[in-house]
């Protein structure tokens, strides 16, 4: 039973330890505000929204979510395959609180749902509106098709000058490291473009967005990031994706400051 992070990234890890197909995995999807949700089929990852748990659901369209007073709809106008941020108020005393996640719906009839990021984790610097799940999806591509193993990851932008347009940057710690960087750098490429039509119209013929720049990161490079922060523990998570390059700067300074 697993929850709070997106187990995509270690899923291979627990393959490995643990090989048996007899093995599932199934997501809950809890935090200190309440529980939502709950995978109730071992065959699919998606989860079922609780609806009797103390919690008035309101959802805020993602596209729409930076307006001063965005539209609100409530559980009976959701629709599937839409991006949404989650409000909720709760019998414990939260009132229209935002908890931060964007979900989208997979069914209506019953309601489930898949975690598809977070409000603040997403790049669009140069309007391609990447998030995590474009993310998770395209690094999980990666790892099948070169035998690659994640640990830990994040990424940002490269910004425009006046000698190079941008780029997104990756920062990845491999528990087993693809035999071609470069190889697992094109396949990530080209699965986001699969996955995200703006990433796509960005990258065409390089004219705003170059390919990605990826660097393999020694193992415990996160570990030893989030330590120097502060940040270690349970309910403190790696951000996997940020508009500006703060995170990128400080895990890049780290890893030279040990050369």
């Amino acid at each position: 039973m697993h929850g709070g992070v997106s187990f995509t990234p270690y899923r291979e890890q627990y393959r490995k330890i643990i090989p048996s197909d007899k093995m599932h995995y199934l997501e809950t999807y809890n935090a200190s505000e309440g529980f939502f949700g709950i995978q109730d089929q071992s065959h699919s990852n998606e989860m079922l929204l609780m609806l009797d748990y103390g919690i008035f659901y309101e959802f805020i369209p993602a596209e729409l979510a930076h307006l001063e007073n965005p539209p609100v709809v409530w559980l009976d106008g959701v629709k599937p395959d839409v991006n949404y941020v989650m409000l909720i108020t709760t019998n414990g005393g939260l009132w229209r609180y935002q908890i931060g996640d964007v979900i989208h719906f997979t069914s209506v009839s019953p309601y489930r749902i898949r975690i598809s990021g977070r409000t603040k984790h997403y790049i669009n610097t140069f309007g391609e509106e990447l998030i995590v799940d474009n993310a998770e999806k395209a690094l999980a591509i990666a790892c099948e098709k070169t035998a690659a193993v994640i640990r830990e990851y994040t990424a940002g932008p490269i910004f425009m000058d006046v000698d190079s347009n941008g780029a997104h940057e990756w920062l990845i710690e491999f528990d087993q490291c693809p035999d071609n960087l470069e190889y697992f750098g094109e396949i990530l490429d080209n699965a986001l473009k699969t996955l995200n039509s703006d990433y796509e119209a960005k990258r065409y013929k390089n004219i705003t967005l170059r390919k990605p720049v990826i660097h393999s990161v020694e193992s415990g490079t996160f570990y030893n990031w989030m330590k120097q922060r502060g940040k270690l523990g349970g309910q403190n998570k790696v951000p996997r994706l940020a508009n500006d390059r703060k995170y990128l700067d400080e895990i890049l300074e780290l890893c030279a400051n040990k050369v």
